[in-house]
């Protein structure tokens, strides 16, 4: 009997508290959605699981979680913690990245710089609400709708609050189809959703095979401090134009993205154990990353908009909303609702441009963060 209680007592059930069912349910929430909407299924199938996983209570004297010394799991999560993961899923980025359309219309470029104001902007409002200039860096990259990016500055900013930021930065990259669209509609008219854009110009492999390299020069020597998130990114996009790598680039954006993100994503979500995770702090982070992604998504329409004040072939200010780096899931928002005013609008190839320059600069936002908090 005495054997019975102790089987019993060291159950999952007997462990579990409103909080852990709390975040199970939300894991499944998470699944649910992947499933049935389709939003991110890549991102939140494993992170979903993961959230189920790590809530399991575990068993005093037993390493199991991510927080145990030793376990399975927190050898799995060294790739989040350490800023491991994020270079990789940036290579393989890069190796699937086509910046022919930036290249061909470089003003576009404005728009993913102006997205960043969303970063900025939640710095300020989290250093209000009395976090501390690191953890306000941290929280504000959110704004940037890239959670590789937002895992490797907090994993180097504010570690103890890296849970809350990537469920935070990668939720808001799912729910892009729900949150933008109606801040596009409501910042635009009918008649500046209708603009249609010149075809762009045909770039030269010359070019594409300039272009990561020179732009990693100029990045890099900006702010050091995305060295490694911009250097991994024009790598990868070198393999790929390059044409002579073909087995690297492919191997980079296939099967490497791909274990990344399932290693990535597992340990994010196994990180977000309700003792660590429900907390009024991480809540908080939640609001700040939601209203950080909707200013970011402003800034570029509103930008877009003021270049038009002086610009004789105008830009239509949807594009504007693909200056997040969420790639490639913005660029395809503004090309539906594009779609949704005039059937034979097609602003995919314009919004690629904004968004893959979204994507560096929320990486030297991060690189200058890193630099100006810790030095």
């Amino acid at each position: 009997m005495d054997m019975l209680y102790n089987f019993i007592q060291n159950t999952g059930f007997a462990g579990m508290t409103w909080g852990n069912f709390a975040m199970i349910i939300i894991g499944i929430v998470f699944i649910t959605l992947a499933i049935t909407k389709d939003y991110e299924p890549l991102l939140l199938v494993p992170i979903g699981f993961g959230v189920v996983v790590g809530n399991i209570p575990a068993v005093a004297g037993m390493a199991l979680s991510v927080y145990d010394e030793g376990s399975v799991l927190q050898y799995i999560y060294f790739g989040v913690s350490q800023g491991l993961f994020p270079p990789l899923i940036f290579l393989g980025i890069g190796a699937m990245t086509d910046f022919s359309t930036m290249l061909s219309n470089p003003k576009l470029v404005l728009l993913g710089a102006a997205a960043q104001v969303g970063i900025f902007l939640t710095l300020i409002g989290a250093l209000y609400l009395g976090f501390t200039p690191a953890e306000a860096g941290a929280i504000g990259i959110i704004g940037g709708a890239d959670g590789p990016t937002a895992i490797f500055l907090s994993s180097k900013l504010a570690p103890h609050l890296l849970g809350s930021i990537a469920i935070a930065a990668y939720s808001y990259m799912a729910l892009v189809p729900v949150i933008q669209p109606p801040i596009m509609k409501l910042l635009t008219s009918r008649e500046e959703r209708l603009i249609r854009m010149k075809t762009p110009r045909q770039v030269s492999r010359k070019e594409k095979i300039i272009f990561p390299i020179a732009a990693f020069l100029i990045c890099g020597l900006i702010a050091p401090g995305s060295m490694v998130l911009i250097g991994m990114l024009f790598f990868g996009n070198l393999l790929k134009e390059c044409l002579v790598t073909d087995r690297l680039a492919n191997t980079a954006r296939n099967a490497m993205i791909d274990i990344v993100t399932i290693l990535l994503g597992f340990s994010v979500g196994a990180s977000t154990a309700a003792k660590y995770f429900l907390t009024a702090q991480s809540l908080l982070i939640f609001g700040l990353g939601a209203l950080s992604f909707c200013i970011a998504t402003a800034g570029g329409i509103l930008f877009a908009k003021f270049m038009n004040l002086f610009l004789k072939d105008k830009i239509n200010p949807l594009v504007g909303a693909a200056g997040v780096s969420a790639v490639p899931d913005s660029a395809r928002v503004v090309h539906t609702v594009g779609l949704q005013e005039d059937p034979g609008n097609y602003l995919l190839m314009h919004a690629m441009a904004p968004n893959v320059a979204g994507v560096i600069g929320s990486a030297i936002g991060a690189g200058i963060l890193w630099t100006v908090l810790v030095l």
